[in-house]
């Protein structure tokens, strides 16, 4: 039972709806575990605004870097998986998807698979002995056995220390536009060497910025399967799976659990070397030759000259920028997550910023799941892709139907 509450309602008309659960978050991942637990026959409410990161964190243009077949959301039969989408509007999949269409497959997702959302943020999350009372922005309250969080990724952007003095006019993330419009005929610096700074910095040279990207180390591109070698070779040296080339990732994409059961040491190698920053290869012909690369390239000093941004380089170098772009990506912060209240900040375990979760994504307070990036520490890195929603909306619905079953 999909449930819509009516925000224009007051506080008083429903002073505390009761639900199984509530889900914090209409990303793929919320989406996903959504039409799960509907699927379940539970009674949820789902809050969040459709796909709010990629709607507006990312700029016009962009192309995803997953297969299009990886980037499906998932519900019990399979009914709206991205295959069914482009069959439904008569077109044929390509690689890479633009940004456009993937935002679209996820609406169409959304009203046929979760159709009932209120897009009303969370405020507050109280855990109240065996149930957890969710105050909205309105200041409605409703109250559930279960709680599921799937924050987007705008809630642990992750910007350098060194960088935190200066003003937001001259220094800003890339999550934070979603148009580079503004940019044009300037002189931009990009930081970083992952696909979202590769990627940005292309757009930028594309509409006629003067953009130079400063990379630490040497960039790492994302090449196709050795084409030398006929399929099957091919396929046996990198089968291609969700996360790319690679029997690290289709071990991963074929039991989607097993990294659970290590040890932690080893999650930690897995999660800090796998999946770094890396540019895909249709990125490579629109970065070499056309942007200024400064591959092992450090920053010293970050200051504010005239109104513009003064960088000085390892080498003693100085240049000036018009304004600085930090490609550096997304780092967990579980206990900055402004909803959750104080006493479950207090009680919830972490480690290095994210969620311990039990096998069933379960945190260590009693009906609190977190999914999606925020489960990479205990699950592994192929819960940072969309290809993994299925895997977590399986296993934790699961758990949460028999939790809510036992309680009534």
């Amino acid at each position: 039972m999909s449930v819509t509450l009516n925000a224009k309602k007051n506080q008083e008309s429903t002073p505390s709806a009761q639900y199984d659960v509530v889900v914090m978050g209409a990303g793929p991942y919320g989406l996903s575990l959504s039409a799960h637990l509907l699927g379940h026959g539970l009674k949820v409410a789902t809050f969040g605004k459709v796909n709010y990161f990629w709607r507006n964190h990312m700029p016009d243009g962009m192309l995803l870097r997953s297969f299009w077949w990886a980037s499906s959301l998932s519900d019990p039969q399979g009914k709206y998986a991205i295959a069914r989408y482009y069959e439904a509007i008569g077109e044929k999949p390509v690689d890479p998807m633009p940004r456009e269409t993937f935002l679209d497959y996820v609406n169409w997702f959304q009203k046929h698979a979760v159709p009932n959302i209120d897009e009303t943020y969370i405020s507050n999350i109280e855990h109240l002995d065996d149930k957890y009372r969710v105050t909205l922005e309105d200041g409605r309250v409703v109250t559930s056995k279960v709680v599921v969080v799937a924050p987007g990724l705008h809630y642990y952007i992750y910007s350098p220390e060194e960088y935190a003095h200066m003003p937001k006019n001259l220094v800003t993330h890339q999550s934070e536009h979603a148009t580079l419009e503004p940019f044009k005929n300037q002189r931009v610096a990009v930081i970083g060497g992952g696909q979202g700074a590769l990627e940005t910095a292309a757009l930028l040279n594309e509409q006629g910025t003067d953009v130079t990207v400063f990379v630490r180390r040497t960039v790492r591109w994302l090449t196709l399967n050795n084409t030398r070698y006929p399929n099957w070779i091919r396929n046996l040296r990198a089968p291609k799976a969700g996360m790319g080339y690679g029997w690290s990732n289709l071990f991963q994409e074929k039991y989607p659990y097993s990294l659970h059961s290590a040890s932690r040491a080893r999650r930690d190698n897995i999660v800090d070397t796998t999946h770094g920053p890396a540019g895909s290869h249709w990125l490579m012909p629109r970065i070499l030759g056309k942007v200024d690369l400064r591959e092992n390239t450090s920053i010293t000093k970050i200051e504010e000259v005239d109104g513009k941004v003064k960088l000085t380089l390892a080498n003693g170098k100085e240049e000036i920028f018009d304004h600085v772009i930090l490609g550096t990506g997304y780092r967990p912060d579980v206990k900055a997550l402004p909803m959750l209240d104080q006493k479950i900040k207090d009680a919830l375990q972490s480690h290095r910023g994210s969620p311990v979760l039990n096998s069933h994504f379960e945190t260590s307070v009693p009906g609190l799941y977190f999914v999606g990036f925020s489960s990479a520490r205990s699950f592994g890195p192929f819960y940072r892709f969309v290809v993994g929603a299925q895997a977590a909306a399986r296993r934790a619905s699961g758990a949460i139907a028999k939790q809510v079953v036992r309680s009534r």
